[in-house]
């Protein structure tokens, strides 16, 4: 991570002010972006949608959403902007939303990823993520496979 970057770099809750820079990094990131209409909905409307933002300065770096249902998580998306990939980002927001997962209580954290997309695949399993399976043709703008990952959280030492 770029030292100015790592000292100013906070995770806080997404708000709505955040969209026009959340959209900025979707569009930058998707070929199919998620719409202002739909985080508007995930931020509003679901109770089990949980969603933060990396931010420096005023600046939103990069962001990550997930829903929480019972003893389960969900990764919705993650999003870092171009200009400040492969500085750890990605990392810290991940880490961030674990931590979150585990304070709920949540035991399986699950997501979807690109079969392409390796630095991201790499990532989640320096988390702790293990493929678990294919979603066959899940990307609707090229049809590509999602490979299905998944986080188990493990289970406490006895006595502890």
């Amino acid at each position: 991570m770029s030292s100015q970057l790592a000292d100013d770099l906070q995770v806080v809750r997404m708000a709505l002010a955040d969209l026009p820079q959340v959209l900025e990094i979707e569009h930058l990131s998707y070929p199919t972006p998620w719409s202002r209409r739909a985080f508007v909905s995930e931020l509003t409307e679901n109770a089990y949608a949980h969603y933060l933002a990396a931010k420096s300065g005023s600046r939103l770096v990069g962001y990550v959403g997930m829903w929480l249902v019972l003893d389960e998580a969900h990764i919705t998306n993650v999003a870092v902007h171009p200009t400040v990939r492969h500085q750890g980002v990605g990392r810290l927001l991940m880490e961030t939303a674990i931590a979150l997962t585990e304070e709920h209580g949540c035991r399986t954290i699950t997501l979807e990823v690109r079969r392409t997309n390796q630095v991201a695949q790499t990532l989640y399993r320096s988390l702790g993520f293990q493929m678990t399976g294919v979603r066959k043709g899940y990307y609707t703008d090229n049809g590509e496979d999602a490979l299905i990952m998944v986080r188990e959280k493990l289970p406490e030492p006895a006595g502890a």
